[in-house]
């Protein structure tokens, strides 16, 4: 999967995020040597962590100062540079106040590899592949990543492989718009309706949204930007005012028809008189957008490269996949 990933050309930095190549001592503790020394495994667990880390983890010790009244923790700590190679482990001694047994006359201790960092969520084991997206948006590399994903083919039994991060946030929040979006004008058709007592009026005022969505598209494929949260504001911004223009220019055409009884006369009418404040609400829209648009601010590297400004650093880094592997082995993941 790591290899599948890293051919994707607008990916850096794919990588595991935990540490599978850890290097580490295992302390393999013969049972029936250390039962004739009269030892437990409990008591040689202990000798060791106070060794190697501090007694505080084992046996917790406070002394009360008489004086001010304050605790202070005493703990055992054997100096890092009196335990750098393998030998002074196993020269350890077990029992308090005896230089025998070792830990080397009852366990077996062997260097290895074994991963550095486990992370969980549930009850489940996670191994995480993480990359950055350079010169690409969102959608366009997590859709990669899927195809990658299939490309693999079906991961080994008990293995599961998920998209998380970035991409799923991306998608809950494009639901979202389009919902909002899909609500909105079924509640202002029927708003209109109840306004007009006219179905047929309030579809005609309804009829710009279409118009509007289909040009949004056509510019932004046209100058290479995507569908993003910023353009979906825009996209909705331009449903909002041109339905207010609609609604601007209908009202008053209808008022024409029923005065001149004339439907033609009405719509040149309504269309000669009602040009200006449309005019005028259209321009302030597109003023008020072109900061945005113009990508001078600090969100500007998530803009298409012709609205960036020459300064532009490059995207941020993203986070598009996860790997699942709740029955991983302790060694290096094969996947």
């Amino acid at each position: 999967m790591l290899a599948e990933l890293k051919r994707i050309p607008y990916l850096r930095d794919v990588q595991i995020a935990q540490p599978l190549q850890y290097p580490a001592l295992r302390i393999d503790v013969d049972r029936e040597r250390a039962a004739q020394f009269g030892l437990t495994s409990q008591e040689i667990t202990r000798s060791v962590v106070a060794a190697t880390s501090s007694s505080r983890f084992t046996s917790k010790n406070l002394w009360l100062d008489p004086k001010s009244g304050l605790g202070y923790q005493v703990q055992v700590q054997l100096p890092e540079d009196q335990l750098t190679q393998l030998q002074d482990l196993e020269a350890l001694p077990v029992k308090p106040g005896q230089a025998r047994p070792t830990i080397g006359e009852v366990a077996t201790v062997s260097a290895r590899l074994m991963p550095g960092q486990i992370d969980r969520q549930g009850p489940y084991r996670l191994v995480s592949i993480t990359a950055n997206v350079q010169d690409r948006d969102l959608g366009t590399a997590a859709q990669a990543v899927r195809q990658a994903l299939q490309q693999v083919g079906e991961p080994p039994r008990g293995v599961v492989a998920n998209l998380v991060g970035q991409p799923q946030l991306l998608a809950e929040t494009m639901s979202s718009l389009q919902t909002g979006l899909g609500m909105a004008i079924v509640v202002i058709f029927l708003l209109l309706a109840a306004n007009f007592q006219s179905f047929r009026l309030s579809l005609v005022v309804l009829s710009v949204v279409p118009a509007v969505v289909a040009g949004s598209l056509l510019l932004l494929l046209a100058t290479g930007a995507t569908l993003n949260l910023q353009s979906y504001m825009g996209m909705i911004m331009s449903v909002g005012v041109s339905v207010a223009n609609a609604i601007l220019l209908i009202t008053s055409a209808e008022n024409l028809r029923h005065e001149h009884r004339d439907v033609a006369l009405a719509a040149r009418l309504a269309a000669d008189t009602r040009i200006r404040p449309i005019l005028m609400t259209s321009i302030a829209m597109i003023a008020g957008m072109l900061p945005m648009a113009s990508g001078l601010g600090r969100a500007a590297t998530r803009l298409p490269r012709w609205a960036r400004p020459s300064s532009a650093a490059s995207s941020p880094p993203r986070w598009p996949r996860c790997w699942s592997c709740p029955t991983c082995s302790a060694g290096p993941c094969a996947m």
